[in-house]
């Protein structure tokens, strides 16, 4: 099974001094399943690397993409549909956090990579009673 991937763990393995970035790291090193990455969360991750690390940052994440390090997930019409509909139900979740909910529910996972515990926590998915969030 995949495991799905938000943008804090895809930020905080590219950041040293994140508090995210050991354990990040340690989970993944330790993990073998594919490391599965919608669409949607590319753009703010190069954004925030580009911002806070400088643009070599943004360019070698880019690259592990290009080399496929991570499987990218394309985001359906339907899925853009559970986003609205989540957004309106948790207005405290953005597009990103919502489109990550949404796939994780298309493809009935339960895991997801995420630093954003507080909000990922809060979700109801459809299909599982709530989410394993790791590290």
């Amino acid at each position: 099974m995949p495991l799905l991937l938000d943008t804090g763990v895809l930020y905080a393995l590219a950041d040293e001094s994140d508090d995210w970035h050991v354990r990040s790291r340690e989970y993944l090193a330790g993990n073998s399943d594919a490391l599965l990455v919608p669409v949607t969360v590319v753009p703010e991750v190069c954004r925030l690397l580009r911002e806070r690390l400088g643009s070599a940052a943004e360019s070698r994440f880019v690259q592990s993409v290009g080399a496929e390090e991570v499987v990218l997930e394309t985001v359906t019409p339907r899925d853009f549909q559970r986003s609205a509909e989540l957004m309106s139900k948790y207005p405290d979740i953005g597009f990103v956090d919502a489109s990550v909910v949404a796939v994780a529910e298309r493809l009935k996972l339960r895991t997801i990579g995420t630093t954003d515990h507080r909000h990922f926590r809060s979700i109801r998915p459809a299909h599982v009673t709530a989410f394993e969030l790791v590290p």
